[in-house]
Formats: C-alpha cells, sequence, structure tokens
C-alpha cells in the first residue's frame, strides 16, 4: 500500500536529470527562436512570441517529467489543463508549426532524449532555414493584390483593361463593391506584372484612365 502511494506521488526522476532536460529544452528552445528571427518575413517581428517559444519548450519538458509514467498523473493534468482557455488568435500558419516545433522538442528533452532533440532541432532548424533563404516553396512569379475605384461603365468593356494587359502577365477579379451614389464601383483584382521594375509606371498610366482612383498596388503575403 505505501509502495503505491509513493509511485503516485513520489518522483524517480533524479535532480541532476531534471536539470540536464531543462538546460537542452532551454538550448533547443533557444535555437528554434533564433531560426523563427531569421526567417520571419512579415510586417511584425513579436519578440514576445520568440521568448514563448523558449518558455514553451522548457514548460513541456516539466510536465513531461512530472507525468513520468505515472497514468493517474496524466489524467490529474488533463484535468488540470482543460480548465485554461486560449484566446489569443494565431494569424500565420507558419507561427503555429514553430508552436508545434517547441512542444515536440520540449517532449523529446522532457523524457532524456537529449540527443533526439538536438539532432531534430538542428535538422528541422536547417530545413525551414533553407526554405526562407531560398524561397523553395513559393511561386516563382509573385502575384500581386491591385484595388481601385472606378466609375460604372454600363456594358461597355472597363478602359483600365488595356492598361493592365499591357502590363500584366495575368490578370483576375476577386472582389467588386459598389461605394457611394455615384455609380462608383471598388474593385480588387490579382495581377502578374510582367515585369516588376514597371510597376510605377503600370499605377502612373493606370491613374491616367479616366474615371479610376485611389490605386493600391500591394504584395499579398498570404497568398504564399
Amino acid at each position: 500500500m505505501l509502495e503505491d502511494i509513493q509511485n503516485v506521488l513520489g518522483f524517480s526522476t533524479s535532480t541532476g536529470e531534471v536539470v540536464g532536460n531543462l538546460c537542452v529544452a532551454l538550448s533547443c528552445g533557444y535555437f528554434i527562436s533564433l531560426i523563427y528571427r531569421f526567417t520571419y518575413k512579415g510586417p511584425g517581428y513579436s519578440v514576445s512570441f520568440a521568448h514563448s517559444i523558449i518558455l514553451l519548450s522548457m514548460i513541456t519538458s516539466v510536465v513531461i517529467i512530472v507525468i513520468g509514467n505515472n497514468l493517474a498523473r496524466a489524467f490529474g493534468l488533463v484535468g488540470a489543463m482543460s480548465i485554461v482557455r486560449f484566446r489569443t488568435a494565431v494569424k500565420e500558419t507558419r507561427d503555429i508549426v514553430f508552436i508545434f516545433f517547441g512542444l515536440t522538442i520540449g517532449m523529446a528533452a522532457g523524457v532524456g532524449l537529449h540527443k533526439l532533440a538536438v539532432i531534430c532541432t538542428l535538422f528541422i532548424g536547417m530545413v525551414l532555414f533553407l526554405f526562407s533563404k531560398y524561397s523553395l516553396t513559393e511561386s516563382r512569379q509573385k502575384e500581386y493584390l491591385l484595388q481601385f475605384s472606378s466609375t460604372q461603365n454600363g456594358s461597355k468593356s472597363p478602359p483600365y483593361i488595356p492598361v493592365m494587359d499591357k502590363y500584366c502577365s495575368h490578370h483576375k477579379v476577386i472582389n467588386v463593391k459598389s461605394v457611394g451614389e455615384d455609380d462608383m464601383l471598388e474593385l480588387s483584382y490579382y495581377v502578374k506584372l510582367k515585369d516588376l521594375e514597371n510597376s510605377s509606371e503600370f499605377t502612373s498610366e493606370l491613374q491616367k484612365v479616366k474615371g479610376v482612383q485611389y490605386i493600391n498596388l500591394f504584395f499579398d503575403e498570404e497568398q504564399f
């Protein structure tokens, strides 16, 4: 009976093993945060998210140490964690990848698989860096989002189409919205420019088209 109680409440992991697991989780988590920093291409790099990756790896390691091989602890931890609600929205799929990366490495460090944690961190980190460095998964020809307002032209072909055909190898309308009471339309197009260096000439010539105004041309990050 006493042995059963000790199995439920006692920890078989030594202090040295705990410290070693946490050190490996810290080192790997820090390396993952560096990879995130060097491969991030968004508009606003979040330092708190990078720090969270490090802490997430260490906390996951502690959780795995606490659970150990004890089924009662596992069920108890699930019950305790079920009351936690995470309300922060993760906007990019890539951020979710780094969250799972940190979680997985923390689990490996927590069970004492230090060599596996280090090797996987280095290998996966190298793959992420290469994908970012050489754009191995991105389209060769970038697609841009073009937004502008134009007066309605009835059943006739819009006057801005020839300009788009001149500078774009491909253009596709994705949204048309009526604004105001002056027969104005707000249009959104996905366009692929024939020559990226002519983007300023494209918008300048489009601005000269009668009825066209409020032109915005920018790269849509969410498409890649």
